[in-house]
């Protein structure tokens, strides 16, 4: 599960796995490896992933299926905007 959260993530974000290793600090092996469940990235790196991808670790290991935003440091302005652009989102399903 968490090899496909992180792809799926890396994926909206339309990055490559070369842009994900890079941003992380790791090689493109590595985040191959994530992603094909060869290997389960360390505690430490859960949690860079995590604030990289703006999640919880619970979402990314599977323990919450909600997806929440950080919009910490954003304006109330800017929030309101975010809200609006998600409600759009949802209305056009």
């Amino acid at each position: 599960m968490l090899n496909e959260k992180i792809k799926e993530l890396r994926k909206s974000l339309g990055i490559s796995q070369t842009q994900l290793a890079a941003s992380l600090g790791v090689s493109k092996q590595c985040v191959s490896n994530w992603e094909n469940d060869n290997i389960q990235p360390s505690i430490e790196m859960l949690i860079k992933i995590s604030e990289f991808f703006k999640v919880s670790t619970d979402y990314l290991l599977g323990l919450k299926n909600d997806n929440v935003i950080d919009v910490s440091g954003l304006t109330q302005n800017e929030k309101a905007h975010i809200i609006l652009l998600i409600k759009d989102l949802t209305n056009k399903k």
